[in-house]
């Protein structure tokens, strides 16, 4: 138990290093140019997602993500009182890579970020991210296949959706503390928040009909 939360601490923790750290230094290396910062943003997060699952979850799962725990719970994988630990860690630790990011940049350890991310389009973006991830996520057969597979998703939908796919409602909280690229702004997290866990939701049930077609073929 001890050593899953901690992995979920450190995982989450070098998570929001990346994705914060390396928004950072794409804005600053970019020249104003949007789709090259988010370029290297993207390229920064798929390979540390990657290293990150494999690396953890044979430990804990490398679920990273409260919405991931939630559903992990629902369908009886984890228990209680690990599922609230879990989450916990994961909070602390998204909350703890960010203020790391900032300070590697010579930055305010903790920022508000003024990153404007609201409206429907947006929201609708976060769950179908979201969504996706849990059924990526929960239909891999291995944690080398989810390691691919889930940092692959996490990759396209950054530029598929209209949000970048934060997909993470602990990501979402440390990110509001990085007036960055890859910030939020601390007044439009709920919203992220609860889209995120609607998409969870809806990725659940269709995870369960996918899994019951299957076992009835």
């Amino acid at each position: 138990m001890r050593r899953a939360v901690t992995a979920e601490f450190l995982g989450a923790l070098l998570l929001t290093t990346a994705v914060v750290g390396s928004g950072i230094m794409a804005e600053r290396l970019a020249g104003g140019n949007l789709g090259l910062a988010l370029l290297a943003n993207t390229g920064a997060t798929v390979a540390a997602l990657a290293t990150l699952i494999a690396l953890f979850g044979p430990i804990s799962g490398a679920h990273f993500n409260p919405a991931v725990t939630l559903v992990a719970l629902w369908r009886g994988e984890t228990q209680p009182k690990q599922s609230i630990a879990f989450i916990v860690a994961q909070i602390a630790g998204c909350c703890a890579g960010a203020v790391l990011a900032n300070a590697m940049f010579e930055l305010p350890l903790i920022q508000a970020s003024t990153h404007v991310r609201t409206g429907f389009a947006q929201w609708l973006s976060e769950s179908v991210a979201t969504a996706g991830l849990i059924v990526v996520a929960f239909s891999s057969p291995t944690i080398t296949a989810a390691a691919w597979r889930v940092s692959a998703w996490i990759g396209a939908a950054y530029w598929f959706t209209a949000s970048t796919s934060f997909a993470n409602p602990a990501i979402t909280l440390g990110r509001s503390l990085s007036d960055s690229f890859a910030g939020i702004r601390p007044a439009d997290a709920p919203g992220f928040i609860a889209a995120q866990l609607v998409g969870a939701a809806a990725g659940a049930v269709l995870l369960r009909l996918l899994t019951e077609q299957k076992a009835a073929a």
